[in-house]
């Protein structure tokens, strides 16, 4: 599988500020790659430079196996953006916006294709209504038809679920996985909604402050064996001290305030057999390993660790 996007030691400074600091990534053919971080973590700069609307303080940024700085054009006929919310002309219907987003790429696009374009995104019914009458969900789901109108091989989306409601947001979800998994789009996604990139997502990377924290497959950053399982009970120390004479005893965690226990998730409803068994009642079952839990701890200790170099 070959490399569409590879970022090296990107960096760009405003004055004083780092917005991103010596960043690097990559992003694989086919990946789904979910570009993590809280607002003002530097995603969006990061977005901006690799679409060339900003030019980096330093590093590079290779797309397609080409350096971005000196094949721009050749590389942006092949992606296509929405950054947050799309432009359009409101007095316009969604056709006649399309209509012309695809002249303007150079696109010789027919009815046909234009309607195909519109149905994909399910605007279909809704071609010729001006843009001013639809909803935001809407209006993004018309910015996706807008950006793939060329058929490019890269798509970009920045916090392309930012306003939504959850109905919006689920029809966004709902429409990356169709481009990745029926079209096959690589797909990069810049979000700070964590629980939508945990099921969208192959692939991913979580910066803080500018910084990498980390990269990988999501399903080997969130691999079940190592989820922290959060038990309360009607009495949490006696229920810990039940569990030191039993097989879960090696899988407690050191936590003086919670009972917790690392462990696979699979294996939940046999601890709460056994627990049943030792007369100990649960209240309540928490597995705390899912991809914000994740977050949390990883900026929460990057934070840490600033504090201390300071």
């Amino acid at each position: 599988m070959s490399s569409i996007i590879k970022v090296n030691n990107l960096s760009k400074q405003f004055n004083d500020i780092h917005a991103v600091n010596d960043l690097s990534f990559t992003v694989e053919e086919g990946d789904v790659y979910g570009f993590l971080g809280q607002n003002g973590a530097g995603k969006s700069t990061s977005i901006r430079m690799l679409l060339t609307l900003i030019k980096p303080t330093a590093g590079s940024i290779t797309i397609f196996g080409k350096d971005l700085s000196s094949h721009r054009h050749d590389i942006l006929k092949q992606v296509g953006a929405v950054i947050e919310k799309p432009d359009l002309y409101k007095y316009l219907s969604a056709y006649d916006n399309l209509a012309i987003f695809a002249k303007l790429s150079g696109i010789k696009a027919d009815k046909k294709l234009l309607m195909e374009q519109l149905k994909m995104v399910g605007l279909d019914e809704r071609a010729g209504s001006k843009v001013k009458t639809f909803s935001q969900g809407m209006k993004q789901r018309l910015g996706i038809a807008v950006a793939l109108v060329h058929n490019p091989q890269l798509i970009i989306l920045d916090e392309p679920t930012n306003g939504l409601d959850p109905q919006g947001i689920a029809d966004m979800r709902n429409l990356i996985l169709h481009l990745s998994r029926e079209l096959g789009k690589t797909i990069v996604v810049s979000s700070h909604l964590l629980s939508e990139i945990e099921l969208v997502a192959n692939r991913m990377i979580i910066i803080h402050k500018g910084k990498k924290i980390v990269e990988g497959k999501v399903a080997e950053l969130l691999d079940p064996s190592k989820s922290l399982v959060q038990i309360e009970t009607t009495n949490d120390a006696e229920a810990r001290q039940k569990l030191l004479q039993t097989k879960w005893a090696g899988l407690l965690h050191d936590n003086n305030e919670h009972l917790q226990l690392k462990m696979n998730k699979e294996d939940v409803p046999q601890l709460i057999a056994e627990m049943v068994l030792l007369q100990v009642p649960v209240l309540s079952v928490h597995p705390m390993h899912s991809l914000e839990d994740y977050f949390l701890s990883l900026t929460t200790q990057a934070g840490h660790v600033e504090s201390f170099a300071n």
